[in-house]
């Protein structure tokens, strides 16, 4: 979608008009923001273009250490998919056209069926304030109230390295709203937390509106009781199994963030709790906290996990305790009794990007699983205490921020019967012939809460431990395929090279001595 030819004059439904921002850097030059350039260069390019403050607040909200940055998508993936996914919502995307095409291949591919808005540049529109211009008119064109009731604009890598300020851009334009973030790949380290800055993004302006006045009432029937927010994306029956769970302290499910529409922002923050059940939404849990709601961690899986949460559900939301005994009494028995019929059995090693993999070890440990490694991309909050100090107790070595290379070591130094995580770690582990399950696709696709997800794992679990045979079968049928000399295109059979011949009692020439030497190796 290209806005660059639309009229640059257009006001923003009050009157005012932003003037286009002098150059936020000079002409392009080594050491300017660029696709090619490193991470530190363009990190100094944004603080350059006076983009510190947002710098400097997302590297507290979303600690690297120990390394820089896990190997993992392009963060902006994932405020594009919260934005996509929202109805009455347009996504316009700026950044590089390799970016730009990039993200939205990935969301289509995901199951987006909703237009990527773009607005491209050069080098001159980019030094010379014009790019805000055709972003600014771009809103204005999208900005129907018919349509939408909210326009996300993201600015990528060499935006925001080059200070290019959506901060600028008309906070409403029709009764739209705009919400301009930055989600720079030097900035943000994983597709997660980028979901959280969008989504953060949109509790502080529904905060804001709701505290101003009047606001949409939510489109389905509200609640009669008191309700729990849930934060983090999950599987869809999820939020009806808590929902159950909590029914008999009184208690409803409230909205998922992030939410699929807008007025649904004003439900979440009218919550008695929010409950942290991905622990890295630090942003909308500042938002909660600010609007003076409590905040738990964890989530309900298992038998311990699920009594142990709705203890200090209850608790936060001031719930007598005969009330929370009954809640785990109605359900505990349940799920006691769909982990003893689905037992798993087997040592495993578990990583990945999502942000719930120590709910999914808790499960795999509750079921019987010899867990010995959790990684995990994202950081660690005090929102996933819980989660890690239980599974520590249990002898399982956690690990935040987890690399590639952490969970490559972890799968060599523990021998797993299955190794779950990212693709390169499964396809390291079936090139051993170890079976293996991509964690996105297979297993965070499933539920985790209540009894309904104390069984949901051991059919796909048990059935990739019980293909070990088969593996080995195929490791020994194609054992040297592809492999050493093997290795590359050919167009006949490749022959294993012979032996080269080798001669002695060569002169040196420096020395005169004689010595050994390979064929066509040289002289020595």
């Amino acid at each position: 979608m290209d806005f660059s030819d639309t009229d640059l004059r257009r006001d923003d439904g009050g009157g005012a008009h932003a003037e286009a921002p002098a150059p936020a850097n000079p002409a392009p030059r080594e050491g300017d923001a660029s696709c090619h350039a490193g991470k530190a260069e363009m990190r100094a390019a944004a603080q350059k273009a006076g983009q510190s403050e947002i710098l400097d607040r997302y590297a507290k909200d979303y600690p690297t250490g120990p390394h820089d940055q896990p190997q993992s998508m392009c963060p902006a993936f994932g405020s594009l998919r919260v934005g996509l996914r929202m109805r009455r919502t347009a996504t316009v995307l700026s950044g590089s056209a390799c970016c730009v095409y990039g993200l939205t291949f990935t969301s289509h591919f995901y199951g987006a069926r909703r237009t990527v808005g773009y607005v491209p540049f050069n080098s001159e529109t980019l030094v010379t304030g014009k790019l805000f211009e055709d972003i600014r008119d771009a809103v204005h064109e999208l900005a129907d109230p018919e349509h939408y009731d909210a326009i996300v604009v993201t600015n990528l890598c060499v935006p925001t390295a080059s200070g290019v300020p959506l901060r600028l851009l008309p906070k409403e334009i029709n009764g739209v709203r705009i919400i301009g973030i930055d989600v720079p790949g030097f900035g943000v380290p994983t597709h997660a937390e980028a979901k959280d800055i969008l989504a953060g993004a949109m509790l502080t302006r529904a905060r804001s509106e709701a505290e101003s006045g009047p606001v949409a009432a939510p489109s389905g029937p509200r609640a009669d009781r008191p309700t729990i927010a849930l934060l983090g994306e999950m599987f869809p029956a999820d939020p009806m199994v808590i929902g159950a769970l909590l029914e008999p302290m009184g208690l409803a499910a409230g909205p998922v963030v992030p939410t699929r529409e807008w007025r649904e922002l004003y439900a979440a923050l009218d919550c008695t709790v929010a409950a942290a059940i991905h622990p890295f939404y630090t942003a909308s849990i500042r938002e909660f906290e600010a609007a003076g709601r409590s905040v738990v961690g964890s989530a309900p899986v298992g038998v311990e996990g699920t009594a142990n949460w709705l203890t200090r559900i209850g608790e936060a939301a001031a719930v007598p305790a005969s009330r929370v005994a009954a809640a785990q009494n109605a359900v505990l028995p349940a799920i006691r009794g769909a982990l003893a019929g689905a037992p798993v059995k087997g040592r495993i090693t578990l990583s990945g990007y999502e942000g719930s993999e120590l709910l999914v070890a808790r499960l795999l440990v509750e079921s019987g699983a010899d867990v010995r490694y959790v990684g995990t991309a994202c950081p660690k909050t005090r929102w996933s205490d819980h989660d890690r100090e239980w599974l520590e107790a249990k002898g399982v070595h956690v690990k935040f921020r987890a690399s590639l290379e952490d969970d490559l070591a972890a799968f060599e130094e523990f021998s797993p019967d299955l190794a779950i995580g990212t693709t390169p770690v499964v396809q390291k582990a079936k090139q051993s012939a170890t079976p293996a399950l991509y964690f996105t696709n297979l297993i965070s696709s499933r539920p985790l809460m209540g009894p309904a997800g104390a069984g949901s794992l051991a059919e796909v679990v048990n059935g990739a431990i019980g293909s070990k045979p088969r593996f080995d079968t195929m490791k020994a049928f194609f054992e040297g395929v592809g492999e050493g000399y093997a290795a590359g295109v050919w167009e006949d059979v490749p022959q294993e090279p012979k032996p080269a011949k080798r001669r002695t009692d060569v002169p040196v020439r420096a020395t005169g001595k004689t010595a050994s030497y390979d064929a066509g190796m040289g002289d020595v």
